[in-house]
């Protein structure tokens, strides 16, 4: 990008001493297997953080460092690091691109600055793209195309522009242009031809782009300047008269587009070859923002009013933990500093999820280089860091000074759909894994560990097979916890067909030795069925008998919490009730009799007795799910597919691919999926791979 770079080494520098502006706070996200980790491997090795570059098929990657990641080969858990590059500091997230691990995407995103979205030169839009570019707009984030493995056969770069135009509806603005034949990519802004040699292609050498090359890409180049002319009038002029504007205004044009999210500029090359890397290192740094370029957060007061908190050295302390992580057995948080400095020894408080507010200690402070950690006296604003001696943070909860209270926008969690039965194997401690699985549970906000009430089984909740996979390796490794496991069952919800209507009188005579006083409540309860997705609705301003009564605010709140409770366990497998619509229609009380409790137990009991009248059907999870196969096999994986009653929605051909693979999209439910992978493999010699992610409930 800039050309005063000569895309050499620079010598390691802390953010401590690294001024903000000078700070870009990036992730690095993709669908899986699109090479997130091998473009993060280059840049540590061309900037000096890292002596030789690890591969992730060899299992040896610097950011693959949990041993689950080196066995499987992907990315499980968002990793950190930091990389000096042009006298800024590169502070680094790699994210995962597995659907499984999705929760680990978004609380990176909450904390990020901008994004380098890495895409599959042949396959170009994936499922989980999709997914991370939503996360991505819910965030704001500036981002920045990398169009890799462009080395591979079928690879088309300006057809992956022509999907991102597509798919993505933003107008893609092309920078390099990728020559895998030559080791080399043209640069767009500055018309020259850049070459990488060396062994790992660490040297770059420059030289005008040859007319040959240059004709076919010309138009890109006019492309360029005149999305630079959109975001800066004063470019304008110059450029539709055909003028060439200096690179370094066209530099500052492109980035306040980009910052704006107007302009997405698109390079090319492959990270795997060391092809194409060096550029978008410096679009880092010229395109993506320093931390004082983002817009303050918004957080909440305690009596709800709002405040902005923008990053900055003065007023109270305000830090986010956006993870919690189990390291050398111990408990860290990953936290980012918004405001304010954290040191070794403050006291934080914070509000937890239900309400509570905690006052703890910071006992230590981490610099942190994906799976080494450094210790540091203090963190100052922008910094990522773990934190140890935090006993009760969990995922969303903002630290702050003890005595100016406020929270930002909690990281939300998707709800498991899959469960194992799980119990201690022979010779494993029962208290000892229940204690362990508390740990796991209080760092992974997707995972969960339930009772179910009609079996009394232990059942592990995640996200799919490999999630629960990967947690019960770890309980194995980490903790020395050997359980044994049950059929994977697919979690449901309950819903309900028609509308329906109930009452109930609530009744409970006084107990004999008058230790119990009588009770009574009487409740009408009406029912009827939402849009699938719209989620439940509850009504609870019921007209009163006799016309003279009136409830008091515990009354209110106790038949609030009965529907609340009722809609929690359905009626048909005690799953929670989606789509519903619940109004508490009348109510009937009894003078002193009418307690809170005998008026939460007739909500509760007449609107299960409503839900039963209104043909109450399981809703079972569907998934999106893409398969990519060797374009022989498509025949036999199509067949497959419809035997497990796949809605089949597109297939593309190796034709338009450009490839030796086809693809299929559709939806199936998430029963008909259980050991898939296996008859996947099966059916394509090994060949096949798929991904799925959560679409919605619905009656299968």
């Amino acid at each position: 990008m800039s050309q005063s770079s000569q895309h050499s080494r620079s010598p390691k520098q802390g953010q401590a001493a690294t001024a903000l502006d000078r700070v870009r706070n990036i992730g690095i996200a993709a669908h899986v297997d699109a090479g997130k980790t091998t473009l993060t491997e280059r840049i540590l090795f061309y900037t000096g953080a890292s002596h030789k570059i690890g591969e992730v098929h060899d299992g040896a990657a610097h950011m693959d460092w949990m041993a689950e990641e080196q066995d499987h080969g992907i990315t499980i858990t968002a990793a950190v690091t930091k990389a000096p590059w042009r006298d800024h500091l590169l502070q680094i997230v790699d994210t995962p691109g597995h659907v499984d691990f999705t929760i680990e995407v978004e609380r990176s995103m909450r904390v990020l600055d901008g994004v380098v979205l890495v895409l599959d030169g042949v396959r170009g839009i994936e499922p989980q793209t999709e997914t991370v570019w939503r996360q991505r707009c819910r965030f704001g984030l500036p981002v920045l195309f990398f169009v890799n493995k462009i080395d591979r056969p079928g690879a088309d770069f300006l057809r992956v522009l022509e999907a991102i135009r597509e798919r993505l509806d933003v107008e893609p603005v092309a920078m390099t242009v990728p020559l895998a034949d030559e080791q080399a990519c043209i640069d767009l802004l500055h018309r020259r031809l850049l070459r990488f040699g060396g062994e790992q292609g660490e040297q770059v050498s420059a030289e005008p782009c040859p007319e040959a090359l240059w004709a076919p890409v010309a138009e890109l180049h006019e492309a360029l300047l005149l999305a630079a002319a959109d975001a800066d009038d004063t470019l304008a002029d110059l450029v539709l008269e055909g003028g060439e504007p200096e690179p370094e205004v066209v530099i500052a044009a492109l980035r306040r587009g980009t910052l704006a999210g107007r302009i997405f500029p698109c390079f090319g090359g492959s990270a795997l070859r060391n092809l194409g890397v060096q550029p978008v290192m410096d679009a880092a740094v010229d395109l993506l923002p320093a931390p004082l370029d983002r817009p303050a957060a918004v957080a909440r007061q305690p009596n709800g009013e709002a405040e902005t908190v923008a990053i900055s050295a003065k007023g109270p302390l305000v830090a986010l933990v956006f993870k919690v992580q189990l390291w050398d057995g111990r408990r860290h948080c990953f936290t980012r500093v918004y405001r304010n400095r954290l040191k070794v020894g403050d006291t934080v408080a914070f509000k937890t999820a239900d309400g509570r507010v905690v006052k703890e200690h910071i006992a230590r402070i981490f610099d942190v280089d994906a799976g080494r950690k450094t210790k540091l006296d203090e963190a100052g604003p922008g910094q990522i860091v773990l934190i140890a001696g935090l006993r009760y943070a969990a995922t969303g909860d903002t630290l702050c000074d003890p005595d100016h209270l406020v929270a930002l926008e909690r990281i939300e969690a998707r709800q498991p759909v899959l469960s194992l039965a799980i119990e201690p194997a022979a010779g494993t401690d029962e208290d000892k894994l229940l204690e362990v699985l508390d740990k796991v549970e209080q760092e992974d906000p997707t995972l969960r560990v339930e009772e179910d009430p009609e079996t009394g089984q232990r059942l592990l909740r995640g996200m799919g097979e490999l999630h629960l996979q990967i947690v019960l390796e770890r309980l194995e490794r980490e903790f020395g916890q050997k359980v044994r496991t049950g059929r994977p069952a697919v979690a449901v919800r309950e819903t309900i067909m028609r509308s329906g209507r109930a009452e109930q009188l609530h009744s409970r005579p006084p107990s004999p030795d008058g230790k119990q006083p009588e009770l009574a409540a009487w409740a009408l309860v009406e029912v009827a069925p939402q849009a699938r997705g719209a989620g439940n609705q509850i009504r609870c301003h019921p007209r009163l008998r006799p016309e003279s009564a009136a409830l008091s605010p515990e009354q209110q709140q106790a038949l609030q919490e009965g529907l609340e409770t009722g809609l929690a366990s359905g009626v048909l497998q005690g799953a929670p009730v989606d789509d519903v619509s619940a109004t508490l229609v009348e109510v009937e009380l009894f003078g002193q009799q009418s307690t809170p409790e005998a008026l939460q137990a007739a909500a509760t009991r007449a609107l299960a007795r409503a839900l039963s009248e209104a043909g109450p059907v399981a809703l079972h999870p569907v998934m999106r799910v893409d398969v990519v196969v060797p374009e022989a096999n498509l025949g036999s994986v199509l067949g497959d597919l419809q035997q497990r009653r796949a809605a089949i929605q597109a297939t593309k051909t190796g034709q338009e691919s450009g490839d030796d693979s086809a693809s299929i999209s559709c939806e199936v439910a998430l029963e008909a999926l259980l050991g898939y992978t296996t008859e996947l493999r099966s059916l394509t010699q090994g060949r096949g791979q798929y991904s799925m992610q959560f679409e919605r409930f619905d009656v299968v």
